[in-house]
């Protein structure tokens, strides 16, 4: 697990829309969560996303946003070829371990419907819903899970 780079910005969205995508979405759907979907270079520069390798490979990326006392994932994808491998768990670890340096108390998303037997294998646990930020009318599970403090 490493930051990731500015200049990955590009090669991060691309890997989030081909993650996303191996859902099952048409391209009219991914081209309406392009925007929501990029990896944005300032918050590269914020220093809060990052990236899982395997063998020099990007094969997952994650974004972490302090929100007080609260930390957002605001992107986790692992690439598709590397599903079921682990990756997604390592992220998770690193997300939780983000959000206790950050101080936040508990952690929070807005999941993909599909991602949501995963994030509840992380302990995460439903807490209402959210308006989807790319979809008009669509609305995602709203996830939370409260830290415990680390061993």
């Amino acid at each position: 697990m490493r930051r990731a780079e500015i200049a990955e910005a590009s090669s991060l969205t691309a890997l989030a829309l081909r993650s996303k995508a191996s859902w099952g979405y048409d391209a009219a759907f991914m081209a309406l969560c392009r925007d929501e979907l990029t990896v944005q270079p300032a918050a590269i520069a914020k220093g809060e996303v990052w990236v899982a390798e395997d063998g020099g490979e990007i094969v997952g990326l994650l974004e972490v946003v302090p929100l007080g006392s609260s930390a957002e994932v605001r992107l986790m994808f692992v690439a598709p070829e590397h599903l079921g491998s682990g990756i997604g768990g390592a992220l998770w670890r690193h997300a939780e371990a983000r959000a206790h340096a950050l101080g936040a108390i508990r952690i929070e998303l807005d999941a993909d419907p599909n991602a949501v037997p995963f994030y509840e294998r992380m302990g995460m646990r439903i807490a209402g819903e959210s308006p989807s930020g790319s979809i008009p009318g669509r609305s995602l599970p709203r996830m939370r899970k409260t830290l415990t403090l680390p061993k």
